[in-house]
């Protein structure tokens, strides 16, 4: 579909590479006018219309002085996140809080702080880059983190209609990025998951299931938990790190 983002101006949040960095790219290639490529620390782009940002989501003061200077937005994406090495649901409770921390928090937090220049700007759309843990039972804080962002995703919806901002989740599972190399299983290629995520928002999706086993899995989350788990555990059993 390669639908068109003339003349749009998009901000990504953790831009500096994998998933974040194809989203710039597709958007200067769709034909945004101006791009604001977000991150810790920012990285030269050589095209004059990305602008970087300097942008850290667990800093309400970072996010706010990243509203001031990228208040022309109409096109957010809530990209930034992480997935710690040994990550798990069991803790340390202070490593559970890092991943929320980036992955709910700082991604509310930009939403929130961005609403008003979502609002002033016509609307606009909100992406919010989600994953397919969000209904597998991955004993993560990052799945955790992720179910908690597809639930809020879904009440940022809700809170934002008013002011005709359309809010759009992308969920898929593994994407061929750094963040995923340690994993021997399929993966699905950057180029193909943001196709997919810009195309699907551009037509009014309100989520957009990115590969095979996210819309699989889907159409599996109306099943009995003791039929559901069981499958979930197979599937799991697949993953070699």
């Amino acid at each position: 579909m390669n639908a068109s983002l003339d003349g749009r101006t998009v901000l990504v949040t953790g831009a500096n590479g994998g998933l974040g960095e194809e989203f710039v790219q597709q958007a200067l290639d769709r034909g945004a006018r101006r791009v604001h490529a977000a991150a810790r620390t920012p990285r030269t782009w050589t095209d004059s219309r990305v602008s970087p940002l300097a942008l850290d989501v667990t800093d309400p003061d970072a996010v706010v002085r990243a509203v001031t200077a990228a208040s022309d937005v109409d096109l957010v994406v809530n990209n930034a996140g992480i997935a710690p090495e040994g990550d798990s649901i069991a803790g340390p409770e202070d490593e559970l809080r890092r991943v929320f921390e980036t992955n709910f928090f700082g991604a509310i937090r930009v939403a929130n702080a961005f609403a008003p220049a979502l609002a002033a700007n016509g609307g606009g759309n909100l992406l919010n880059v989600l994953s397919a843990a969000s209904w597998l039972s991955v004993p993560t804080g990052y799945a955790a983190s992720k179910a908690a962002m597809w639930s809020a995703t879904n009440a940022l919806r809700v809170q934002l209609r008013g002011q005709g901002t359309q809010v759009t989740g992308l969920l898929v599972g593994m994407v061929d990025t750094p963040m995923s190399q340690k994993w021997n299983v399929p993966k699905v290629s950057a180029v193909s998951v943001v196709t997919q995520a810009y195309d699907g928002m551009l037509a009014g999706a309100l989520e957009v299931l990115a590969d095979e086993p996210t819309r699989n899995l889907k159409s599996r989350l109306s099943t009995p938990a003791e039929e559901l788990y069981p499958w979930f555990d197979e599937v799991l059993a697949g993953f070699v790190a």
